[in-house]
């Protein structure tokens, strides 16, 4: 009688601890996380106007258009005499000078595409990283000056994934808040390769739509791997290289 006294208490106990135990939260997938942080950061902008962007970079023009369907980028260079406007619409581009179209050899025109794409990319990010050609995958967890951030890789299919569809990216997604305070990648290009590592500030909202400058950091040491350099980063192993700054910006909605 008496142990069996014993074995009915500890049955109620660990029922009455089951009932009483949070539930265990449920990890979240590198889709979730991003689809997160682009909520915070454009909400659904994209999908219920259309969205056109005007900024200054490095005293050029940039103008980008985004409706449901379609995308057209656009960098406007004014040298000496000459006004050089360049226009993507998806993988379609063309040059003019002086208001006249102006033929741009296939090798060039590839250049030229990557080049002004590169600028639009990392103007609206989040934004852009749900793209067809875009592979997300959670590699971990890390703190960084005191936050706690998800560590995603994002790599590209080579269909749709452009002409650097090679080049690999790190964004840390800051766990409080969803969004994405640093991001690094790697490049391959013909004039060499190697990283960056970008740290965000100077956050504004322009019509529903976060904004950010950044400071654009090198490594001296190649010893380091893309996947280090947040932790290079906090032990000051980083250089300061430039400062990404968009300036002007300004955003016009019409609703669809």
């Amino acid at each position: 009688m008496k142990y069996l006294s014993i074995l009915l208490l500890s049955v109620l106990f660990l029922n009455c601890k089951n009932e009483n135990s949070e539930p265990t939260s449920k990890a979240l997938t590198a889709n979730e996380i991003i689809n997160e942080s682009i909520a915070v950061s454009v909400g659904k902008v994209f999908e219920t106007a259309v969205v056109s962007i005007n900024f200054d970079f490095r005293n050029i023009q940039y103008k980008s258009t985004y409706t449901s369907n379609t995308k057209v980028l656009r960098r406007l260079t004014i040298n000496d005499n000459d006004t050089i406007l360049d226009f993507l619409k998806g993988e379609r581009f063309q040059r003019y000078i002086n208001e006249k179209p102006v033929f741009v050899e296939d090798s060039m025109a590839l250049k030229y595409s990557a080049s002004v794409n590169s600028v639009h990319y990392f103007s609206v990010l989040p934004y852009g990283l749900n793209d067809k050609a875009v592979n997300k995958k959670l590699i971990g967890e890390e703190r960084i000056k005191g936050k706690d951030y998800y560590k995603i890789e994002v790599t590209f299919s080579q269909e749709g994934g452009g002409e650097d569809f090679e080049d690999v990216f790190i964004y840390w997604i800051n766990k409080a808040s969803f969004k994405p305070d640093y991001l690094a990648y790697s490049y391959n290009e013909d004039d060499g390769k190697g990283m960056r590592f970008r740290e965000a500030y100077n956050e504004r909202y322009v019509n529903d739509l976060r904004f950010v400058d950044y400071n654009n950091y090198k490594s001296e040491d190649k010893k380091f791997y893309l996947i280090d350099l947040a932790k290079a980063f906090s032990n000051n192993s980083l250089k300061l290289l430039s400062k990404i700054e968009l300036q002007n910006v300004e955003v016009d909605l019409i609703n669809n």
